[in-house]
């Protein structure tokens, strides 16, 4: 079965970076969407960067970005090895929060699940990322 696996997380100053990394094991799909997620304690989960890969040749490659990420994150694919990259840079106390990767099948997919053009929705298991 597909599985997700989220790397990178840790704790930094205000200013600093970070490069979250997603490896998708077994995924043989095509087509696909990759989400990142992150989700602070009390807060609701949030799409934060968005990237088609795989077969989606007119939009491959194509990202978008939440407006309180716009600017500062950078979301990009390795195809050789089917993995994610989230780099974070200029990042805030703001930003801290459990991030997660999530693949869904399909290039129609916005920075929501309720956009998503399939239902289906792999998950990884999340890391920290914490500012101070």
């Amino acid at each position: 079965h597909v599985q997700l696996v989220e790397s990178g997380g840790g704790s930094v100053q205000a200013g600093g970076s970070l490069k979250l990394s997603c490896v998708a094991y077994k995924y043989t799909g095509r087509s696909f969407c990759l989400i990142w997620f992150r989700q602070a304690p009390g807060q609701e989960r949030e799409g934060v960067a968005r990237i088609r890969a795989g077969g989606c040749k007119t939009y491959y490659g194509d990202s978008a970005y939440a407006d309180s990420v716009k600017g500062r994150f950078t979301v990009s694919q390795d195809g050789a090895d089917n993995t994610v990259y989230l780099n974070m840079n200029s990042l805030e106390p703001t930003d801290t929060a459990m991030h997660y990767c999530a693949a869904t099948p399909g290039c129609g997919c916005g920075l929501t699940e309720d956009s998503f053009e399939d239902p289906l929705v792999y998950w990884g298991q999340g890391t920290q990322v914490t500012v101070s």
